[in-house]
């Protein structure tokens, strides 16, 4: 079980989800609906799912709900290739409507990152490193950096 094929977020307004995600950043579907009932990104090496947070809940379940408050402990990542990109995506995800949680700056393990978050609060971080490689896929390969 070494793979994860679908990250599902759940969202409580999808037409302003599609918006961020699919028309704002550019997420990759073949949804040509603004409101579908649920719709999936095409994104390297996984799916990206938005689905009503209600449903969602209920799905896990239906008799007792879990709650969502709070900071989840879940962030979602984008690596770039470089600085500028780093700067790039989170111009892009402001001008969308994402909260820039925390400006890049420079980290502790020598690369480059900041934080922006969703409509709903999910976290996203933006990073570089000056280590990273990524296979033919976008993919981030580690064993490359060893």
């Amino acid at each position: 079980m070494n793979r994860i094929n679908l990250i599902c977020l759940g969202v409580q307004d999808m037409e302003r989800s599609v918006k961020f995600y699919r028309d704002e950043l550019g997420f990759q579907t073949d949804e040509k609906s603004d409101k579908p009932d649920i719709i999936f990104f095409n994104t390297s090496g996984t799916k990206l799912e938005l689905y009503p947070l209600e449903e969602l809940a209920k799905d896990i379940d239906a008799e007792h709900p879990p709650v969502k408050s709070g900071f989840s402990g879940i962030t979602l990542a984008y690596n770039a290739k470089s600085r500028d990109e780093v700067d790039r995506v989170m111009e892009l995800a402001k001008k969308a409507g994402a909260v820039i949680v925390k400006q890049p700056v420079d980290v502790f393990w020598g690369g480059y990152s900041g934080y922006f978050q969703d409509p709903d609060g999910y976290h996203w971080e933006v990073a570089y490193g000056p280590d990273f490689t990524f296979d033919a896929h976008d993919m981030l390969d580690f064993d490359r950096n060893e």
